[in-house]
């Protein structure tokens, strides 16, 4: 070996050296200064040495395809009890260089809650900050982020079960992320998202105040109700109002295979399910794949739906409006409200409701969601293109979900919320693949699957731009590069398919409550003065 190499070789293994000293000096630095600015928390500091460090981390990383052994590990998970602990992770956080990601429920499809490439970094796991306080008396609730939307949709239910809370259908979600990007449910045709349901909030900003709606201010407060999470601050709890449902309700199924007339029923879908009744909501779940272990393929189409009503009355209102579907009481079920949101979840409506009390989602099976918005009926030739995809042996499992739109998601304005997708689309589509196989095989044909087939629907799709559903996060869309500096221009590619013309508006609010760019990931509300 050459002198010239091992002076190399030298001078690379002192750096080494070096750096991780410096890292360690930094490290030690940090747990003094948490210490210094809340004295309890100690107790809630998980670090690579501490035995249940891995398991915490794991614990709510549900995609096997972002949480890989690969990827960098947080310096330090900080698991708050009180708003002083956050408040303290913040400060120091900004005094020693680290940045934060925020986690309530781990679902986020591309894992920033939890992930960074951008070392070093910490993570402020919400879960024990999940209280729950409902007033039936005014019609609103408390919730902190951490809870789920399970624990959330229980609460309410002890107290009555004519109140309701439009939010999503996977139980254990994080609340606070859910309402961060907006949040859409079954109930949305009537009442909207969960973000349009917001009344108050408080927060953490990157100066470690804590704020309420009358302190952050209304252009605060308006950017963090859909604006997507991690760019403003970290959200702890958020007021909400309740919302009223009957004591029957309807849910109904129907499973068609992808035949000819399921094709065609469809098709004819488009054009009426947005158009409904704002108390009846009918989606699609179509799928498609070639399963490992020797199974079946199941091609189909799944018509959903919730009509707040008895069977009767939606039967009805189903022969006027779309009598091609033949959906008759046999495919229904009449329960209450907070019995459909067991079935919606996967559930029979005869299980016992602390099922909605998982707090855990076991999953292994690594997915990419991607999503588009749909501003006129797609039509038959391109529907065919659709079918070739989901027969496709290129992928394992796959799910097409058609979300219709109409009713009050028409009726609020496109700048109330950040969430701007509103009147002019008729529906939603996601697009959902899964694999259980943990190869880089398996992984790179299910993602040239699915980013085929998204490119395939461009010309079918909204465009100029290209809208996008920001709790569905999709890196192939764009990024924030490496150091924080984004422009605006650079950032705009992504950030108006996510927000439309809302997001000028939230870069000046970033800029006025964030102007150093302390809350950043792959994805977050660049401020103005960096452009």
């Amino acid at each position: 070996m050459s002198a010239t190499v091992m002076n190399a070789l030298f001078i690379l293994s002192s750096f080494t050296v070096l750096w991780a000293a410096a890292l360690a000096h930094k490290h030690e630095h940090f747990l003094q200064c948490l210490s210094i600015h809340s004295r309890d928390i100690s107790k809630l500091i998980y670090t690579p040495i501490n035995s249940s460090y891995s398991s915490l981390l794991t614990s709510y990383a549900l995609n096997p395809r972002v949480s890989i052994p690969a990827t960098p590990n947080p310096h330090v998970i900080i698991k708050p009890s009180h708003l002083s602990h956050i408040q303290a992770a913040v400060v120091c956080s900004k005094s020693h260089g680290f940045q934060i990601r925020t986690r309530s429920g781990g679902h986020d499809a591309e894992g920033l809650s939890y992930i960074s490439h951008h070392l070093p970094f910490i993570i402020v796991d919400l879960k024990n900050l999940n209280s729950i306080t409902v007033n039936i008396e005014n019609n609103t609730a408390w919730v902190q982020s951490g809870a789920t939307i399970g624990e959330v949709y229980y609460e309410i239910a002890k107290k009555s079960r004519t109140l309701a809370f439009p939010a999503g259908v996977c139980p254990t979600v994080g609340f606070g992320g859910h309402l961060s990007g907006g949040g859409y449910g079954w109930l949305m045709r009537k009442y909207g998202l969960a973000a349009d349901n917001v009344v108050d909030a408080y927060l953490v900003d990157a100066y470690g105040k804590v704020l309420d709606r009358e302190a952050m201010g209304e252009d605060l407060f308006w950017a963090i109700r859909g604006g997507g999470g991690g760019s403003f601050g970290i959200v702890v709890g958020w007021k909400v109002k309740l919302v009223a449902v009957p004591a029957i309700v309807t849910t109904c199924q129907l499973e068609k295979n992808l035949d000819g007339y399921a094709k065609k029923l469809v098709y004819q879908w488009q054009y009426v399910a947005n158009k409904m009744d704002e108390n009846l909501l009918l989606g699609v779940n179509l799928t498609g794949g070639n399963p490992t272990q020797g199974a079946k393929p199941n091609h189909k189409a799944t018509f959903f739906s919730l009509f707040l009503g008895n069977s009767h009355d939606l039967i009805a209102t189903m022969n006027t409006t779309f009598p091609q579907l033949g959906l008759t009481n046999n495919d229904c079920q009449q329960t209450s409200w907070i019995q459909s949101t067991l079935l919606a979840a996967g559930f029979t409506s005869r299980d016992p409701l602390e099922f909605l009390l998982t707090k855990t989602s076991f999953n292994t099976v690594a997915y990419k969601i991607k999503s588009d918005y749909v501003n006129k009926p797609i039509s038959k030739h391109a529907f065919k293109g659709i079918w070739d995809r989901l027969k496709s042996p290129k992928m394992e499992s796959a799910q097409l979900l058609l979300f219709p739109y109409g009713g009050r998601m028409s009726k609020i304005p496109t700048w109330e919320t950040p969430f701007s997708h509103r009147a002019e689309f008729m529906y939603k589509i996601s697009y959902v693949v899964g694999w259980a196989e943990q190869s880089r095989e398996a992984s790179e044909r299910n993602l040239n699957w699915v980013r085929e087939f998204y490119e395939y629907m461009s010309p079918f799709v909204s465009n100029s731009p290209r809208a996008a559903y920001v709790n569905y996060r999709d890196l192939d869309i764009g990024m924030n590069n490496e150091y924080g500096s984004t422009s605006y221009e650079e950032a705009r590619v992504w950030g108006e398919m996510y927000f439309g013309d809302n997001f000028k508006r939230l870069v000046r609010v970033k800029n006025k409550v964030d102007p150093l760019n302390f809350f950043r990931h792959e994805q977050s509300v660049p401020p103005l003065a960096l452009s």
